[in-house]
């Protein structure tokens, strides 16, 4: 009996499968993913490896074919369906093996189990005061302390009980002789789950949400298992549509998966299901300690969780009968991974449900156009929330042309509209969300008295400003001098924009003196459980104005919020990237949704610089299909998803020319093998940080119709690379429709 092997080392050329024979104390015992200690090389080095199958027969001389010497000592057993799933990964989004097999572990290293050891008394009470009384007569105080903390507690802590009552090990064991009381030992397996439970209301779902939940109910029952897509405004309801879909399918022996985007929302989210599912609950995320996630892959591995919330790594949980995912929030581009393979949860999700027979539900109330197009090609299955669930009508939007502002002598971030709002919500004791829109800034360059903004003329994205004093494209590496005033109005007013959460809560702080003010953002997160301390403090009404970047605006519900302020709106629209215009009107309608979820109305301030752009104007009107025809049609003329696919090729190196040669080398090969006409390539250029850690950068854009043109494509180059030494010193790394340039 053989074991095919994948090698535990990240190079392209072990990148194969390795035979080796089964020695016959493990004849039996491995399993597909089981991890293992073989001797490889000439030296015979001692050298980690994975089992993804068996064979009977050996593929060549059976003499030369080593043994496995022994099952690592962690006993990591990745299930036989997520190594499938990691050798999908491998082929559809570049990397090696090992790369794919080392994603889908749920955890690094086994750790070991931590015991609780408990003390319980064997005695009636009856017995136990007879016995009392005999320790209190013999003056043996330390037996007669013991006996009298059981009858009084007849099930203890052991090192609670021997440090409270200061009883020693001895008198224990001497009682234990006695046949008094048993010491026990059990797993103490942590759950990072820790909510008190309180009593749930019965939720009466209004008829959009019902119709939702019968569809996905009625197709289930059916056995069809298809991927839905629940598009709902703000408010109306798609937690529970989810919780409805779950409760379902862990009634019929089912388990399921809820990611959300950011570990800013496990606080809330967590919460809601908690008190619907109890300790069947829970977590995984990078706040975690390594043993807490042991523990939680235990507990699944027992059968002790019927439902895992987390970011995309959660998608991975080794769950032996996966009946539903659900992803929260599906447009929210931390779901594609920065790390080789470069996947997209939504896709591989997709891609674990076909292989285990599950469902798949994502959810939001501003679909990425990837999720959308789906629905109207028929791909996907639309569930449509139109309505917020408690009747609330959506809030008042306010657009504010800050162009106007700085006509008026008003050069603060903050306009007099959003200050005098503010000033009228403190008065009244309601709360307020400033929200910062730095996402996807990159160095763009903007008029503040216009609004103009220098773009590509060849790609129409915004132009990055460099050190070095030119605006580069980072699609088609078109690059002008800097300017030192607007072309459009002569205006010096003409630079970068650039403020943040800090200068704000300084500025705010000194405007409002009296209001109690909150900051989230990257610094003020860093420590664990640094998230939930400042949402629940929100929540309970400890500040009345929460600054943020955007993990403020995701998922969270305030009932007291009747305002909200978003400040510096165009910081990513004319960011260097195709989706910049679909960010801003996610983030905007994100944040939008904020206000007005209690009883009083909300209203909402928008600032920007260029109030007529689509993206500003239907976000406003929380108008999400108007934005997504407009926006489809600029996709469909330029050719960027979901129009085409785009597979980005991300070259670094230490030495500038030598790399720029090789990326020469990879488009002449690339429009080499385009016989067919099928592939666009475009570049290559420079991104926006050209050179990171004394390593220079270089990237190439090849698009496609069909998906499987680019995956073909990808498959010939790492062939070309690979018989090619004049790429060894480089790093070269493939890129689905990529979310970050």
């Amino acid at each position: 009996m053989y074991a095919d092997i994948i090698i535990d080392i990240t190079h392209e050329k072990l990148d194969k499968v390795f035979q080796y024979r089964i020695p016959s104390e493990l004849e039996g015992i491995l399993e597909v993913g089981t991890e293992v200690i073989v001797p490889f090389g000439r030296g015979n080095k001692e050298t980690g490896g994975y089992v993804i199958g068996f064979s009977e027969t050996a593929d060549y001389d059976a003499d030369k074919i080593k043994f496995i010497l022994r099952r690592a000592e962690d006993k990591r057993v990745i299930e036989s369906k997520l190594v499938a799933l990691a050798a999908w990964m491998k082929e559809v989004y570049g990397g090696t093996m090992i790369q794919a097999l080392r994603t889908v572990l749920p955890i690094k290293k086994q750790e070991k189990i931590k015991k609780k050891r408990t003390v319980r008394l064997l005695l009636s009470e009856e017995e136990g005061r007879k016995r009392l009384d005999t320790f209190l007569h013999k003056n043996q105080k330390a037996r007669a302390r013991a006996l009298a903390g059981l009858l009084d507690q007849p099930c203890q802590d052991y090192e609670l009980l021997t440090k409270k009552l200061h009883v020693t090990l001895s008198v224990l064991r001497a009682m234990e002789e006695q046949g008094i009381l048993v010491s026990e030992s059990q797993d103490a397996l942590r759950n990072p789950v820790c909510y008190r439970r309180t009593e749930e209301k019965e939720t009466i779902l209004t008829k959009e949400q019902e119709q939702a939940v019968s569809s996905f109910v009625q197709d289930y029952e059916k056995g069809y298992r298809k991927t839905y897509l629940v598009y709902g405004v703000t408010g109306s309801g798609k937690t529970e549509v989810y919780m409805k879909m779950i409760q379902h399918v862990v009634e019929n022996g089912k388990q399921a998966i809820v990611l959300i985007p950011e570990i800013a929302l496990t606080y809330q989210t967590v919460l809601r299901f908690y008190n619907r599912f109890g300790n069947r609950v829970s977590i995984l995320n990078s706040r975690l300690s390594q043993g807490e996630r042991s523990d939680q892959m235990e507990r699944v591995k027992r059968g002790e969780v019927d439902v895992m919330i987390g970011p995309r790594s959660a998608l991975f949980t080794p769950f032996d009968n996966l009946g539903l995912i659900v992803i929260d929030e599906e447009h929210e581009t931390t779901y594609k991974s920065e790390q080789v393979p470069r996947y997209h949860a939504r896709e591989t999700a997709i891609r674990r449900a076909k292989l285990e027979g599950a469902s798949v539900v994502l959810g939001s109330a501003t679909p990425s156009l990837e999720a959308f197009y789906r629905c109207r090609q028929g791909e996907f299955t639309l569930l449509e929330l139109k309505n917020r669930a408690t009747a609330q009508s959506l809030p008042e939007v306010y657009t504010v042309d800050m162009r106007e502002e700085l006509k008026h002598g008003n050069r603060s971030i903050i306009s007099d509209k959003l200050k005098e709002m503010i000033e009228d919500r403190l008065e009244k004791r309601q709360q307020i969300m400033l929200f910062l829109n730095r996402r996807g800034y990159a160095g763009f360059v903007s008029c503040r008295e216009c609004g103009y903004v220098v773009k590509c003329p060849h790609c129409d994205v915004a132009l990055s400003a460099h050190k070095n004093g030119k605006l580069v494209c980072h699609y088609c590496g078109y690059e002008r001098p800097s300017m030192p005033s607007c072309p459009e109005c002569g205006s010096h007013y003409i630079g970068g924009f650039r403020a943040g959460t800090q200068q704000i809560e300084e500025l705010v702080k000194k405007m409002f003196p009296t209001a109690r003010v909150l900051r989230m953002d990257m610094d003020t997160t860093k420590k664990k459980d640094s998230h939930e301390k400042i949402l629940s403090a929100f929540a309970s009404e400890e500040a009345d104005i929460l600054i943020g970047t955007q993990m403020i605006v995701k998922g969270h519900d305030f009932p007291q919020v009747t305002l909200v302020g978003i400040l510096a709106a165009d910081m990513s629209l004319y960011s260097n990237h195709y989706q910049s215009a679909e960010r801003t009107f996610q983030l905007l309608s994100q944040a939008c949704g904020r206000a007005g979820r209690g009883r009083e109305k909300g209203e909402v301030v928008i600032q920007t610089y260029n109030p007529e752009h689509y993206s500003i104007q239907t976000a406003a009107r929380q108008d999400y299909e108007s934005f997504y025809e407009e926006e489809m049609n600029y996709r469909m003329l330029m050719g960027y998803p979901p129009a085409e696919d785009l597979l980005a090729i991300w070259m670094t190196g230490e030495e500038e020319e030598h790399l720029k040669v090789a990326a020469g080398y990879l488009k002449e090969f690339t429009e080499r093998i385009n016989r067919e006409g099928k592939l666009t390539v475009i570049g290559p250029a420079a991104p926006y940080v050209s050179k990171i850690n004394d390593q220079y950068r270089q990237i190439i854009y090849v698009k496609s119709e069909d998906y499987e043109w680019l995956v073909r494509a990808k498959d010939l180059l790492e062939q070309y690379i690979d018989m090619n030494r004049g790429f060894d010193h480089l790093r070269i790394q493939f890129d689905f429709n990529p979310l970050n340039i």
